[in-house]
């Protein structure tokens, strides 16, 4: 096996040129493949950070009616706070949040929205809702970037905001934009304004009332509430699984695509090679090689493509890829408008796995694609192939 390795390695550097060039288009290979899956790995880990640091929490206690994809829910997707979280919610470790479906007035236009009461002295949620708690000759209120530039609306201006009560009666009142946020998650700004929870209870004549209540640390359990559905973290952030799951189905196509080229380079590599080193072949068999120790010889050398490549990837591509992952991949168009929870700048994430799993299955493929035609030398007659000529 030494000895087949040692002639491998001399008889890929004897090939020069042709040897680097596959070297090269397989490192960029595995260059291309680590980068783009620490981005889908990168983006995972910083979509469900955002949106634990802006929506979910630890965890949340949803009211069984309550469906975030259905407005004609939120009139009766309230319900008394449970008792027993009372001391959890004294404490800050749960934050309730009541919803209602209301429609704003800017410049004259109307456009619905949800009303969103919060605590404003919360500290789960990056919302800056301390601006909630200001003295104004209206109700302060606080809205996302995007709502913003969508109501044409910044801070200090005011606004009407019209809701139905309880008992199905209309009322209006105007609020006092006090502060403009730029978050990551569409879910929390888009056709979201938020006001203190009291003033929206007292506004909707429910006292005491809320829609979620969203803890601060996750727990596995949660006892069960009457009334109340528990939603972990997990299953709330199933949407983002699925994304990325579509998003990885659809980058494999492109690595395969690489793959194909780099393989078939190598593939045509080994059949000229087999072809122009026919006396070559039929001499290691008249010296006592058996026709598979003669397979291998040249399997092995088409799979050192590989390792040389995996050499050279990591002289330029681990720069490459350590600038990326400090200094981030930033979108070419503003990323809120895909309508997920996206940062404008994405930051890949690499791990060992990652990088070892790539570099064994681009090996493995390769020394596949070696072999194939390698199968050839078995089938050679050594005088034939001492004279130059393949059967």
């Amino acid at each position: 096996m030494k000895t087949a390795l040692k002639l491998a390695y001399r008889n890929l550097i004897g090939a020069g040129l042709r040897t680097w060039l596959n070297v090269i288009v397989l490192s960029f290979s595995f260059v291309v493949i680590i980068w783009m899956k620490g981005v889908m790995v990168g983006w995972d880990h910083q979509a469900k950070t955002d949106m634990k640091n802006w929506e979910i929490g630890g965890g949340q206690y949803w009211h069984e009616n309550y469906d975030p994809y259905d407005p004609f829910t939120l009139t009766e997707s309230h319900a008394e706070i449970p008792s027993s979280l009372n001391d959890e919610i004294k404490n800050g470790e749960v934050v309730p949040s009541l919803i209602a479906s209301g429609t704003i007035y800017p410049q004259g236009r109307m456009q619905s929205v949800a009303i969103v009461g919060i605590n404003p002295h919360q500290n789960i949620f990056m919302l800056p809702t301390g601006k909630l708690d200001t003295v104004t000759s209206a109700i302060p209120a606080i809205i996302g970037s995007v709502e913003s530039r969508n109501l044409k609306l910044k801070a200090g201006d005011y606004v009407t905001i019209r809701w139905r009560n309880k008992n199905g009666m209309f009322d209006a009142t105007d609020v006092v934009i006090t502060a403009v946020f730029s978050c990551n998650v569409p879910s929390v700004d888009a056709g979201k304004i938020y006001i203190p929870l009291n003033k929206l209870q007292e506004m909707m004549g429910l006292q005491g009332e809320a829609t979620i209540l969203t803890f601060r640390e996750e727990q596995p359990e949660r006892p069960e509430i009457a009334g109340w559905i528990y939603k972990n973290t997990a299953t709330l952030t199933q949407s983002v699984d699925e994304l990325i799951q579509t998003k990885t189905v659809g980058q494999s196509i492109f690595y395969a695509i690489l793959l194909l080229l780099a393989m078939l380079a190598i593939f045509d590599t080994q059949v000229l090679s087999i072809f122009r080193r026919q006396k070559e072949i039929g001499t290691y068999i008249a010296l006592g090689y058996t026709r598979q120790e003669v397979v291998g010889l040249f399997t092995v050398e088409g799979a050192m493509h590989s390792i040389l490549a995996a050499v050279v990837s990591a002289v330029y591509g681990m720069p490459f890829l350590i600038w990326q992952a400090n200094a981030g991949w930033t979108m070419p168009i503003e990323a809120s408008e895909f309508g997920m929870a996206m940062a404008q700048t994405l930051y890949p994430v690499y791990s060992a796995g990652l990088v070892i799993s790539t570099v064994l299955i681009i090996v493995l493929v390769t020394t596949a694609v070696s072999y194939w035609p390698s199968r050839k030398i078995a089938k050679m007659n050594p005088t034939e192939a001492l004279r130059g000529k393949l059967q």
